[in-house]
């Protein structure tokens, strides 16, 4: 860790709202209501358990569970004594889950009783993880709460945490490969906590959801922001019927969705059935929305929408369209439903080619950014860090272009681009595309081998099943619509599309299959 400075940090946020808002509700369950005085006493009691228990500055403090009050005293005592959280996706397979506790060095492990088979049959195998506390349960080495109560709530972290030290190892989703260890310091956690703040425009009166998990930066800094700011945080996993009661009975000011999240609680029973009247701001993104579907919530809802776009883990928010913009294409301009917006608070973006130089308005570029909420680098990966840190923009392989306005429109992925006899073809115009046709719910384009064209286009589609849809059907109206070249050679219909803990449509996984 760095030396000793006067800096306000991440740890003090708590510490400071339960000054101001002792009483007001900070984290609430479905079950449970803890207040922020009541949460910085049970944070500053789990951050001197810890300090008893040994666990020092740098310690590297593993989570593998969902979403809870006490994932989130962990995150906060983490960063009370210093330590580095390493929050661990919990729907991966025991094998990738061993991997990645032994390349985070992970001395200490907070995981739910489901987990706890895998955890002792590969414990032997991690040498260094030496304290397992369960959330749940009277298993591992000791329970949560037993383990709280060795902690005194008057405990005060006095761990010197610079702004340029890593508080925060935070694995990516390897939808394209090998998970990347991205390394948070102090300054990034600050950056977007604030940036949510800024661009979310959440008022210390706000009530928010977020369903993202809590081991996803999306869920994370949704949290801090309540936790700085002052807010109540609702904390409970996505079941629509009971998502739609909060939104309708429960006072929620704001939520942040996927655009599936949206879907699904558009055909949910009794969504129609409120005026949603305190409902102030509906945020989406991770992935793509069609302007029909984007249409038909904000019909619904009847609140103001925000559209927040970026590179997640590695450099958070990098573009936002705002209500003003939502309400904007409402007025006669529906072509910005399909933008991702302009540049958002406190970052530089660009559009980019392969060396660096910037394209033309109106012609496809790599989105490249800078700003405070750029990662530091990934862990033990120097050549894929230099890959994607260049000069201090980041390089997240997103293509998009701009329009003369300066709003950015999305292209797809550099990686999902599909080269086809030479010409470069870009999924996602394929997908707005499809997504018009009646009865699709949902739908993901890649591209496969070919011996003619080098790569051809391949469409998985979800279907509701009250629309009969068949493949000649299907292609006469893309031929209608686009290019031939673009035009689909393969449709796979589908009961669901494979997806990551964010939302994201796993392509990797369409491409690779037969």
């Amino acid at each position: 860790m760095g030396a000793t400075v006067e800096t306000i940090r991440c740890a003090d946020w708590l510490r400071m709202s339960a000054r101001r808002f002792p009483e007001r509700a900070c984290l609430v369950t479905e079950t449970e209501r803890f207040t922020f005085a009541e949460t910085a006493a049970r944070v500053a009691q789990l951050a001197h358990a810890l300090r008893q228990a040994g666990a020092g500055v740098g310690e590297r403090i593993a989570l593998l569970a969902s979403n809870s009050h006490r994932y989130m005293e962990t995150l906060l005592a983490s960063l009370e004594i210093g330590g580095t959280y390493v929050p661990l996706n919990f729907r991966l397979a025991p094998p990738e889950v061993e991997n990645l506790l032994r390349r985070a060095s992970a001395t200490i492990l907070f995981v739910e009783q489901r987990h706890l088979a895998a955890i002792e049959e590969m414990r032997e195998r991690l040498p260094l993880l030496r304290l397992v506390i369960c959330y749940d349960a009277a298993l591992g080495d000791v329970e949560y709460e037993t383990f709280l109560r060795t902690g005194s709530p008057d405990f005060h972290g006095d761990a010197p945490v610079n702004d340029d030290d890593i508080v925060g190892l935070c694995f990516t989703s390897g939808t394209t490969g090998v998970a990347k260890g991205v390394m948070h310091n102090q300054r990034v956690t600050k950056a977007l906590t604030v940036q949510t703040i800024v661009e979310r425009r959440l008022s210390a009166d706000a009530f928010h959801y977020s369903p993202s998990p809590l081991f996803h930066v999306a869920g994370m800094v949704y949290a801090y922001a309540g936790i700085s700011r002052g807010y109540t945080t609702l904390i409970m996993d996505f079941e629509p019927t009971k998502v739609l009661h909060w939104m309708q009975h429960g006072g929620l000011t704001g939520c942040f969705f996927v655009p599936t999240m949206i879907s699904t609680l558009l055909q949910t029973p009794g969504v129609h059935d409120s005026e949603y009247e305190q409902l102030e701001s509906i945020a989406y993104g991770a992935a793509p929305m069609t302007p029909a579907l984007l249409r038909q919530a904000m019909d619904t809802f009847r609140c103001d929408f925000i559209n927040m776009f970026g590179a997640g883990t590695e450099a958070g928010l990098q573009t936002i369209l705002t209500p003003e913009d939502h309400r904007r294409a409402l007025d006669g301009h529906e072509h910005l439903l399909a933008s991702i917006g302009r540049p958002a608070w406190n970052v530089d973006v660009r559009l980019c080619d392969d060396d660096m130089n910037d394209v033309p308005r109106g012609e496809v570029g790599e989105i490249v950014s800078r700003g405070d909420g750029v990662m530091t680098g990934y862990l033990d990966m120097p050549d894929e860090t230099a890959e994607v840190l260049v000069d201090g923009w980041f390089r997240g392989g997103d293509l998009a272009w701009q329009d003369a306005d300066g709003y950015y429109y999305l292209a797809g992925r550099k990686k999902d681009m599909i080269i086809r006899g030479g010409e470069n073809v870009y999924p996602i115009e394929i997908e707005g595309v499809l997504a018009d046709l009646p009865g699709v719910v949902e739908v993901a384009v890649v591209g496969v081998p070919d011996p003619h064209w080098g790569e051809v286009v391949r469409a998985h589609l979800v279907v509701d099943d009250t629309f009969v849809l068949d493949k000649a059907a299907i292609e006469a109206f893309c031929r209608s619509r686009m290019a031939g070249y673009k035009v689909p050679v393969d449709y796979r219909f589908e009961t669901s599309l494979p997806k990551n803990a964010s939302g994201k449509i796993l392509k990797r996984e369409l491409r690779e299959r037969p």
